[in-house]
């Protein structure tokens, strides 16, 4: 079926249905980023395949709000159709509740499926149309009606996280759990978020692509937890491992009639981002509801010592795949006929040989040229590029290890650079190494630092649409919160960077139709000491692998900078060439020589 076609049964839909507008949320009832196949609904409707955006679909229109990372991809894919491209001023911003407010009139119905929307998106629209007369209807999933194939739930099993790579057991981590509960004065929390849930429980899974987690929601109350999954995916000895440990097992389908089970004296701590509102009305009335983050997503952001030496190892384990690749690349590139598929292709064939290798932490990224100015371009068999002896090739790639979670932005000299890329190029690595090279306060939150990496490109009159830096998981999602380095968004107040949190550094500069450049590493918070004015915390870079320094405008750099490089080229040789045969370690040399 077409998207036209789709949308013409959609709008049948909501005809039948006396619904005059449908929201339609990128969201899984676990509000993932990446989704399982049978909620990817958005997408089968308008054909837009980037991972953020809402589509709203009325009898005379349908558009898709996105933010700047998805401009041009959005505009390439819905080109065509009757779908328009909504361009979100800030990005995350519920701009299409405005929209809906300024166009529908009262006594009209607008619909969204209450299990893909969250409570606090819920508690936000709710109100809105209300106050003008607007009907909002949650009891409807009007996709499932017209889509005959739709996905089943996934059925992969569920494991262990491996003994060796675990810092805390189950156990102690409900204790940790439950001793915020009470802080909060909750006897009850609902943990929906899929990281959340694998963290705590120690499981991991593969129901979502490129995360290691598996569908289920977590009832802890105060004395034992519910563990409600599909059938058959956690075997019987798997479940008598977690009834010892305190976790019984439930049918996934089962959590809304567990929760309707709660009563007077009852306090049930709900995260709004992370949990839907089909779930949270199962909430009886006389039960207290608390409304705050989930305590887990703090703790699993704070890595331990013993998980940031796995991670190390697994740095060094990717960076000798990276070395690999870029070997590869520079042999065959000019002489051998390459896409941005074989790139993908040959990263991944190289991660697979590395030990304790489990999976893609995401989509390779590889984007020649002009589509390297698309911050989240993927290459399809029908739409890619041909790579050539010249030019920029932006690879931003990773893995998931037992052992932790790889992310990676690399940009490539392929052979001749213009000059307006040798300073693009200078400038994002300029800004790279002042977030790098950053210390700061306790205290102190990312919406603060995330001017260091702009400056040098602000200083241009240059900017780029997307956040600097976001959480990592430790063999979880290769985006993870509470952290991020972004600009500040009103109303929101940031979470304080502290010792353990790893995070993501890429500033980026992109030029429409002709490049892209940025430059990634992974950087873990560390103490830099007391004094006077308090503790101080700073940056260490995880990540091993040379950064490309034949575009690099030398000049432009600062004499800090080039020490910073120099250093960092230092350490990621030490690192990596002991496990590297004669030949790579004599090309790794080249690349990683002193300015």
């Amino acid at each position: 079926m077409s998207t036209s076609e789709r949308l013409r049964d959609l709008r049948a839909s909501l005809t039948r249905h006396g619904v005059d507008a449908v929201i339609v949320p990128t969201a899984d009832p676990h509000l993932s980023e990446y989704l399982p196949a049978r909620w990817q609904g958005r997408q089968w409707l308008s054909g837009f395949s980037g991972s953020s955006g809402t589509l709203v679909v009325t009898a005379d229109f349908a558009g898709i709000w996105t933010d700047s990372r998805y401009f041009e991809q959005a505009t390439q894919e819905l080109a065509g159709s009757e779908v328009s491209l909504m361009r979100l001023t800030t990005p995350h911003r519920p701009e299409h509740v405005d929209w809906l407010c300024a166009r529908l009139t009262s006594g009209q119905t607008v619909a969204v499926a209450g299990d893909v929307q969250a409570l606090g998106m819920q508690d936000l629209l709710q109100p809105r149309l209300s106050a003008r007369g607007i009907v909002l209807r949650t009891d409807l999933d009007l996709i499932d009606a017209i889509w005959d194939d739709r996905p089943p739930l996934p059925c992969d099993p569920v494991r262990e996280h491996g003994a060796d790579y675990v810092s805390s057991s189950r156990e102690e981590r409900l204790a940790r759990v439950r001793a915020a509960m009470a802080q909060a004065g909750a006897t009850h929390h609902l943990v929906s978020s899929l990281d959340d849930v694998a963290w705590i429980t120690n499981l991991r899974g593969s129901d979502v692509p490129y995360n290691p987690v598996f569908l289920a929601h977590l009832l802890i109350g105060p004395d034992k937890a519910i563990l409600f999954v599909p059938p058959g995916k956690i075997t019987p000895v798997l479940g008598r491992q977690l009834a010892a440990d305190g976790i019984v097992l439930a049918d996934y389908a089962a959590a809304t009639t567990a929760l309707a089970t709660l009563g007077a004296g009852d306090c049930i701590l709900l995260d709004p981002r992370r949990v839907v509102h089909a779930l949270a009305a199962a909430v009886a009335d006389e039960v207290r509801v608390v409304q705050q983050i989930n305590p887990s997503q703090r703790f699993k952001a704070i890595k331990t010592p013993a998980e940031l030496q796995h991670i190390r190892a697994a740095m060094r384990h990717d960076g000798v795949a990276l070395v690999r690749f870029l070997i590869w690349l520079e042999q065959h590139i000019g002489t051998t006929p390459l896409t941005e598929l074989d790139v993908a292709a040959e990263l991944k064939r190289q991660r697979e040989a590395q030990p304790d290798f489990v999976g893609e932490s995401f989509a390779t990224i590889a984007g020649y040229m002009a589509n390297g100015a698309l911050p989240h371009y993927r290459a399809t068999a029908q739409s890619h590029a041909t790579l050539s002896p010249s030019g920029l090739l932006l690879v931003d790639s990773g893995g998931q290890y037992e052992g932790g979670t790889t992310d990676i932005t690399r940009t490539i000299a392929l052979g001749d650079t213009t000059p307006e890329q040798r300073r693009d190029y200078t400038l994002v690595l300029k800004g790279m190494i002042a977030l790098s090279r950053a210390r700061f306060p306790r205290g102190t939150t990312g919406q603060q630092l995330d001017a260091l990496a702009r400056a040098p490109i602000w200083a241009e009159g240059i900017n780029y649409g997307h956040g600097t830096g976001h959480g990592v998981g430790y063999f979880l999602n290769v985006h993870e919160g509470p952290q991020s380095i972004r600009p500040p968004v009103p109303g929101e107040t940031g979470e304080p960077l502290l010792p353990g949190m790893v995070t993501s550094n890429e500033p980026g500069i992109y030029r429409p139709g002709r490049h892209g450049v940025r430059i990634e590493n992974l950087i873990a918070t560390v103490c830099a000491g007391d004094g006077e004015f308090g503790e101080f915390l700073a940056f260490d870079t995880l990540t091993l692998c040379p950064i490309d320094t034949r575009p690099i405008v030398t000049a432009l750099l600062t004499t800090a900078e080039r020490d910073w490089l120099d250093w960092y080229h230092a350490q990621v040789e030490a690192e990596l060439a002991p496990l590297l045969d004669a030949d790579a370690q004599r090309w790794l040399a080249l690349r990683c020589a002193a300015l």
